[in-house]
This record gives C-alpha cells, structure tokens and sequence, in this order.
C-alpha cells in the first residue's frame, strides 16, 4: 500500500492507495511516504479543496466497512459541498437510527473526501468530530466550503 503525507490547513494527512483506488485519509504524518501519480493527483485535489478553488474529488475509492458503514458513507457522499445533514436524515434516508450513523460517522476511512464533517446533530447543532482538532477541525471544514462557494 503505498502513502503520501502532507501538510494542510488542518495539519499532516496522509493518504493511501490501494490497487489505484483511494483507501484512507489519516491525520498525522507517515515516514513510510510514497509518491504515486494517483497519490499525487488525489493531493492535488486536496490542494485545490483547501485552497478554496475546488470542492470536487474525483478519485476512485475502495470502502473496507460493514454494509451498514457503506451505506452511511455512500450517503454522505451525496451531501453537496457547503450543504449540511443531520444524523437523523441521514438514519431516515438509509432506514436506521441517529446513533448508530454518528458511529459509523467516527469510522470513516476517507475523512474530508466523504464528508462526515457535513453531519449535524438534532437541529444542525454542531457536534464532535473524529478528526484532526475536533469541532473546531469540523467548523473550519464548513466555513472553507462556504467561502468556495461565495467567494
């Protein structure tokens, strides 16, 4: 498996691939860093994100998860940049309950790509994120795609 670390805004990630496809988003730094070109233009895209330019990935991904983690992450997929939901729509959407959702949220392998940080609790109220510094990793995740979005 092959890894790219990275400086960002919300500091080290480190980015793995697997057989071409994108596999995990990790905070922290790997001494193990690889260069591929699909890892290079995943960081690139990263780049572009965090620069403001850019909300679209376009990497192919492999999801290793439960069917229910799967079918929480694909949901979150679907949430567009600068949009929020909350655990409860998306429990409703995939026919679960909020808790088990904010579970499967804490587990996603590819942070910022599938977008947990766009997951609310009951009434859009702001709550823990598993990543870098936490809510306040989460909050600064929101406030930069509504900054892509009006500029």
């Amino acid at each position: 498996m092959a890894q790219l670390s990275f400086h960002s805004p919300i500091g080290d990630l480190t980015i793995s691939e697997e057989d071409g496809l994108l596999v995990s988003l990790d905070w922290g730094w790997s001494p193990l860093s690889t260069e591929t070109p699909f890892l290079q233009s995943v960081k690139n895209q990263m780049d572009l994100y965090f620069d403001g330019k850019s909300p679209a990935f376009s990497a192919p991904i492999n999801l290793y998860g439960t069917t229910f983690q799967k079918a929480v992450w694909q949901e979150m997929l679907k949430i567009p940049c600068g949009e929020t939901r909350t655990y409860g729509e998306i429990a409703a959407n995939i026919g679960s309950h909020p808790r088990p959702v904010g579970t499967a949220c804490g587990l996603n392998p590819i942070p910022i790509i599938i977008p947990c940080h766009r997951i609310m609790g009951k009434n859009g109220k702001l709550t823990g994120y598993s990543g870098g510094d936490g809510v306040e990793t989460k909050e600064f995740l929101i406030e930069l795609e509504k900054a892509i979005l009006f500029p």
